[in-house]
């Protein structure tokens, strides 16, 4: 996901970095390096109350900010504040021209240390006081940062913004990448431009004399194609869990009428399932008895997402055009067995009468006291008079409902022992 806007955006990308854990040390600081100390510098300086900082202080410590995304100019995050939903930050800043970044390249590039301690994970002393001797402030000042947040606090920053911006202090003190993307660019192109103005750098001293450098003896274009290639390598093994989908900043929301919020379920959803895809196909290599997942019709996996996310079911009711109830009932069935437990809830099938009457004398046999008064339809027995019922899948398994509000739900998972099941439907 790339920001619009001028050219100097063009080049940079976004990260998103898992929410970092609560700290239990209420005094330690957010910054130990130089450089995430002037962050939090230029954060405190811009506030006009030093109390919403106390509390945004508190919440960044007690892990009330989630999954931060930063890209060219803004970092933003999910801060849950005193109502169930999280409230939405962001905090802008300024991004460096591309003039700036031409003489900053300049001045770190003058110096291999400066690279060498780049990708090692520290700011170079120096680095700073060159570039504003080369007219480019890369710190940050108060008039550089701008909060913002929909929450109602009329705070500048407000305490949700201000925990965010304490935890970007963290994410700075472990990677200073941060900060020049903050300012305009990302890692990989940084590295590039570097490395190839180092390039540039060595050819002139070798032509000029100053340089051992030599570059490689030329090779026909014909027998370097001609030349055999190495083999491919062998696949990589699965992450360990699959990614989350970028966070919709301000400066990248989608065009009219397309909710964000929604578009970053979308974008979580998809990198769960390719992962999940991704994985199987990896089974798949190594046992030749593994099939691939069925593919899911749109109505599935609209449940499947509506099990997964419940917060999400309105929305995806008024997008499949069913009532929110429908939607409801059925992604608690697939919470319970997926596919097949939505086939369940959905139809109703004539099993062989036999497997039928062997479930009704099981349940005979094990229940003590007065008989159950057992009704059977189809695939279907249903407890007269107390609400339960179980139903019989296609894949052996017994599945069981109890009636709510004058409807039948799902209770529990299913199970091949139709006693079971009957306990989970009765609540025992």
């Amino acid at each position: 996901m790339k920001r619009r806007g001028s050219g100097a955006n063009s080049k940079a990308g976004t990260r998103t970095f898992e929410a970092l854990p609560p700290t239990k040390n209420s005094r330690a600081p957010f910054a130990e390096s130089w450089w995430g100390r002037a962050w939090v510098a230029a954060l405190e300086e811009s506030s006009l109350d030093a109390g919403r900082l106390q509390r945004g202080r508190t919440y960044a410590r007690g892990g009330a900010v989630g999954d931060i995304t930063v890209g060219p100019g803004s970092a933003a995050a999910q801060v849950r504040g005193s109502r169930p939903a999280p409230y939405r930050s962001t905090m802008r800043v300024r991004q460096f021209t591309d003039q700036e970044w031409d003489r900053l390249l300049d001045v770190i590039a003058e110096r291999a240390a400066n690279i060498a301690a780049l990708l090692d994970g520290e700011m170079p002393p120096g680095l700073a006081d060159d570039a504003e001797a080369a007219g480019v402030v890369l710190l940050p000042g108060p008039q550089d940062l701008e909060p913002r947040c929909n929450c109602p606090d009329w705070g500048y920053p407000c305490k949700h913004a201000a925990a965010l911006c304490y935890q970007v202090a963290r994410l700075l003190d472990r990677d200073p990448f941060v900060l020049l993307l903050l300012r305009g660019r990302d890692e990989p192109w940084l590295t590039a431009e570097l490395g190839r103005r180092n390039m540039a750098r060595a050819a002139t001293e070798a032509t000029s004399g100053t340089s051992d450098v030599r570059a490689p003896a030329a090779e026909p274009a014909e027998a370097a194609f001609r030349a055999e290639l190495p083999p491919l390598p062998e696949l990589p093994e699965p992450p360990v869990r699959p990614g989350r989908g970028p966070r919709l900043t301000e400066a990248s929301a989608p065009a009219p009428g397309v909710d964000p919020q929604g578009l970053e379920l979308l974008a979580a959803d998809t990198a769960l399932r390719a992962y999940r895809l991704a994985v199987a196909a990896a089974d798949v290599d190594r046992h030749a008895d593994t099939e691939l997942p069925a593919l899911l019709t749109e109505w599935q996996d609209a449940v499947r997402i509506a099990a997964a996310e419940p917060e999400a079911c309105a929305r995806i009711a008024a997008g499949c055009g069913r009532p929110r109830a429908e939607v409801a009932v059925a992604a608690e069935a697939w919470s319970h067995g997926g596919a097949p437990s939505l086939d369940v809830l959905e139809r109703a099938w004539t099993p062989p009468p036999r497997a039928m009457e062997r479930a009704r004398e099981a349940l005979r046999a094990e229940r003590v006291g007065p008989a159950l008064p057992l009704r059977t339809w189809r695939n279907r027995l249903t407890v007269e008079g107390q609400d339960a019922q179980l139903r019989l899948g296609e894949d052996g398994l017994w599945y069981p409902y109890v009636k709510e509000r004058g409807s039948w739900w799902p209770r529990g998972a299913p199970d091949p022992d139709p006693v079971v099941a009957l306990a989970v439907a009765l609540g025992e």
